[in-house]
């Protein structure tokens, strides 16, 4: 097992690897999109979808940047994906950027044993790619000690975000240990077990602080009963069989989610005057 790591995390590793299905479906009753907003849209290519002239992966990347990472492995698809091509083609000055390949679609965990070699033996962020995460929460993730996790009231994602609250119960909800540890995450819960967490529980949006023992882990796993191999049954096996804490940061902020369609007018109007510096 790792030693703790105090050192602040200067590599995140970047999920971009999905298939963007629900962006690709039409949604009765959304707005109208600009010319090139459809055209992603309709791919389901959501980590381009253009705002103020720069894709939604270019703001996600520049507030990496923001909040202190230097280094950033974007995973991909194989092939001629059009993320790998945009990523190939973005000049940067403030991060190092690299790819990695998910050659299949087996799951989050999978995705992220793509990018172990560019992870090596340090700590990295793993981020979502369809998430807009604020710099100073993810400065403040970089920081955590060992393996850590942003975990967002719901509350703040409802008022700050625009995040439907119909939609918090489809994220995974935290239950937190009285040592400030990771208990478990209760994904898509039904009413009843959502109810036990009150009435603002804390959402995990998949922003991580993971030492190399998650690769461990990741590589440990059976499938789920969809046949993927999950990252959150790799944290599960970490806390439960390894003994491991993964410190739980409360935040009361806004994280952009860009899932569906009817998303994107809500996304442009918060992402008005943001700056892209990469």
């Amino acid at each position: 097992m790792t030693a703790v790591s105090m050192t602040p995390a200067r590599k995140a590793v970047v999920m971009a690897a999905g298939r963007g299905s629900r962006m690709a479906a039409p949604l009765p009753g959304a707005r109208d999109l600009d010319a090139a907003q459809q055209v992603a849209a309709d791919r389901g290519q959501k980590t381009l979808i253009p705002f103020h002239g720069h894709p939604f992966l270019s703001h996600v990347l520049s507030a990496l940047a923001d909040g202190g990472i230097e280094e950033v492995c974007v995973v991909v698809r194989p092939g001629n994906d059009p993320v790998r091509i945009h990523c190939q083609s973005q000049p940067t000055r403030r991060l190092r950027l690299t790819l990695a390949v998910q050659e299949r679609q087996l799951g989050s965990a999978d995705a992220l044993l793509a990018a172990a070699r560019f992870a090596g033996v340090d700590p990295v962020l793993v981020v979502n790619g369809d998430n807009l995460y604020p710099p100073a929460v993810v400065d403040a993730v970089r920081r955590l000690p060992g393996d850590g996790l942003a975990a967002f009231r719901a509350g703040s994602l409802v008022r700050a975000a625009g995040i439907p609250i119909e939609r918090i119960a489809a994220f995974a909800l935290v239950s937190v240990r009285g040592d400030g540890c990771l208990d478990r995450l209760v994904e898509k819960p039904d009413p009843a077990a959502a109810s036990a967490f009150g009435s603002d529980p804390l959402v995990s949006m998949n922003c991580w602080r993971f030492t190399p023992d998650i690769f461990d882990a990741c590589r440990r796993l059976h499938p789920s009963p969809r046949g993927e191999f999950e990252l959150t049954d790799a944290v599960h096996m970490r806390v439960h069989e390894e003994g491991a804490c993964i410190g739980v940061l409360p935040v009361e902020a806004a994280v952009l989610d860009l899932t569906s369609r009817g998303d994107i007018p809500g996304v442009e109007a918060r992402l008005a005057g943001h700056e892209v510096r990469l």
